[in-house]
């Protein structure tokens, strides 16, 4: 299944809040949202319908394929510890997902669009792969270039709050600068989900 290009408006009134999926525009509406979700919650949902909601959720929210998803799923279970908090780990620690949260990009297919136009340096390395997972002490900079300098220059930088295994500043030259302190943890991610729901909708394929 292909990436979601579709309104965004029609997912979020499906599976409500998505942090990494809404821009400013749909947070204005996300009120009407909520209201027009909250009548129709009267009829019965099946177990298979809960968990397959908790998946969609975090694919949308993440901007994944269904492949990319039971990928990292699969890594996840080969990993020592929780399976659903590993699961999370590896989608927090994604280089486009860093930015979003660092406030350099609205949402995290703005901050996909970036990597993609090779925008974002690495340790001074230039990193076009979205993918690419972050680890403690990564340098995120942009490029000093006009056209990298320009991409940003529209965008709201420093969002709400900065999770606490990252550290946003302005370099001298007025740059924005991203530290990853520690890998994240359960409580520094910002999206309502049950996650074991989604290691147990896939249970039968990974």
């Amino acid at each position: 299944m292909s990436r979601y290009r579709g309104p965004r408006l029609k997912m979020i009134r499906r599976l409500k809040n998505l942090p990494g999926f809404m821009g400013e525009d749909e947070k204005t509406n996300l009120k009407e949202v909520r209201v027009t979700t909250d009548q129709s919650t009267s009829r019965k949902i099946s177990q298979f319908c809960v968990r397959l909601e908790a998946k969609q959720r975090l694919r949308f929210n993440y901007g994944l394929t269904e492949r990319q998803l039971l990928r990292y799923v699969r890594i996840a279970r080969r990993t020592r510890g929780s399976t659903g908090q590993v699961l999370l780990q590896l989608l927090e620690m994604r280089l486009d997902n860093v930015l979003f949260h660092l406030g350099m990009a609205s949402t995290i297919p703005a901050a996909r669009q970036l990597v993609n136009h090779r925008h974002i340096l690495v340790n001074n390395c230039i990193v076009d792969i979205p993918s690419y997972r972050c680890k403690p002490k990564d340098l995120i900079t942009v490029r000093n270039r006009p056209t990298s300098v320009n991409a940003l220059r529209n965008k709201s930088l420093v969002g709400d709050k900065t999770p606490d295994h990252l550290t946003f500043a302005l370099s001298e030259g007025g740059r924005p600068t991203g530290l990853v302190n520690r890998i994240a943890n359960r409580e520094s991610i910002n999206l309502n989900i049950n996650e074991l729901l989604v290691v147990e909708y896939y249970s039968r394929k990974a």
